[in-house]
């Protein structure tokens, strides 16, 4: 349902590229082809915008670079939410140059000066390979090229400026292989399949200053619940949340409704719903801790956590890199692009709804191949609370 694909097809001007280089003989394994690696490779510039689900999707290929070419440094041209949090873990990035608003790039009114000042930051720091992971390329080619790298990989749609090597962009791709394909084509083979960060010490051990007493004790099993998602139509109703953060809390646990400041009004409703009232930041074995969390301690709370119940959002896949188990609950287009690779750790319950229900518009075409429906009613309602909770209790028994 994200669009990915960098907004409506542009005509572009031809571009003079290189030939496509071959795959080797005995060429390693991967998700894709491996390209033969190019010689002297010591920056490297990984364009991902998007928010903090994005950057975990474009983690893997990091890891891949970087294996490829040791000594490198990554620097993600990315968003001030990722800064954030790379900031605020351990990633394999060593550092984040935040882009300006730039149509198909970064969401804005665009700055011509702004976008001038950063392609000049960026042309000076001589990158010696820069990789687009930011859709299909319509926009976010002709931004990559101008950065002056010596070499270009990417995706790209049949009507997008091609790049030095270049994959093919289909929509339903899963996201973090549709990166280990692109840092193939750089010739650099999986080194992981997903991301894998951690958190950093200083917020692991201010975490209990800030949560206080809502923090249980070790002993107690803790369930942390993201009842939010940046698309409206991928959220699981408040209600359902509350019925499995009640039989959570009945088991004895505690679970913590975890969101933006945005989304406190989305928490308490899940609180609500669980206990019959909204219990603010009080006692209570379902607490709303909304907006009370800078991303580094956000991290440290997910890795503290036994589980994770979340709708398909950025603190899901933030607490999969983390190691922690997780309940996510799919609109099945997205667990496609988005979805864990495993079950044992990770359980995912999938809404099959095909068509919106208050128009009947198809909500499998995304981006480009059809304009979006005006409705944002949720298309999760006919996952079944029982389900999910049997599967969040038995990550919780693990």
């Amino acid at each position: 349902m994200d669009d990915p694909g960098n907004g409506p097809a542009k005509e572009s001007a031809p571009r003079h590229t290189k030939r496509p280089a071959t795959v080797p003989t005995t060429a390693p394994a991967g998700v894709g082809p491996v390209l033969e690696k190019f010689p002297d490779i010591a920056r490297i510039a990984l364009l991902r915008g998007g928010g903090l689900g994005d950057l975990m999707f474009a983690l893997p290929a990091v890891s891949a670079l970087k294996a490829a070419y040791p000594g490198s440094t990554v620097t993600l041209l990315g968003t001030p939410l990722q800064e954030a949090l790379v900031s605020g873990t351990c990633t394999p990035l060593d550092d984040v140059m935040v882009l300006p608003f730039a149509e198909g790039v970064r969401p804005g009114k665009e700055e011509p000066a702004a976008v001038e000042l950063f392609v000049n930051s960026a042309r000076e720091r001589h990158f010696d390979l820069a990789v687009q992971l930011h859709g299909g390329g319509r926009y976010s080619n002709p931004f990559l090229l101008q950065l002056g790298a010596r070499h270009t990989v990417g995706s790209a749609t049949a009507d997008a400026v091609p790049l030095e090597r270049t994959l093919p962009y289909t929509y339903y791709q899963h996201e973090p292989s549709r990166a280990l394909e692109v840092a193939g084509l750089a010739g650099a083979p999986p080194a992981l399949l997903e991301a894998r960060l951690n958190p950093r010490a200083q917020y692991v051990a201010q975490l209990p200053a800030t949560l206080g007493t809502a923090l249980p004790p070790g002993d107690t099993p803790l369930l942390v619940i993201h009842p939010g998602a940046s698309d409206p139509r991928r959220r699981w109703p408040a209600e359902a949340f509350g019925a499995v953060a009640r039989a959570v809390a009945d088991d004895g646990g505690r679970v913590l409704v975890i969101g933006d400041a945005g989304e406190r009004g989305l928490a308490d409703a899940v609180v609500g719903a669980a206990v019959g009232r909204s219990t603010g930041n009080g006692d209570g074995p379902v607490l709303s801790v909304a907006g009370r969390l800078e991303l580094g301690e956000l991290a440290a709370l997910l890795a503290r956590a036994d589980a994770v119940l979340a709708n398909d959002s950025g603190p899901r896949h933030l607490a999969q890199a983390l190691g922690t188990p997780t309940v996510g609950i799919y609109w099945a287009g997205n667990a496609l692009t988005s979805g864990p690779l495993g079950r044992g750790r990770h359980r995912i319950h999938l809404s099959w709804v095909t068509r919106c229900p208050a128009c009947g518009a198809d909500v499998t075409q995304v981006g480009w191949t059809a304009p979006r429906c005006p409705h944002d009613g949720s298309l999760m309602e006919g996952i079944g609370s029982d389900e999910v909770t049997a599967d969040v209790r038995s990550l919780l028994a693990q």
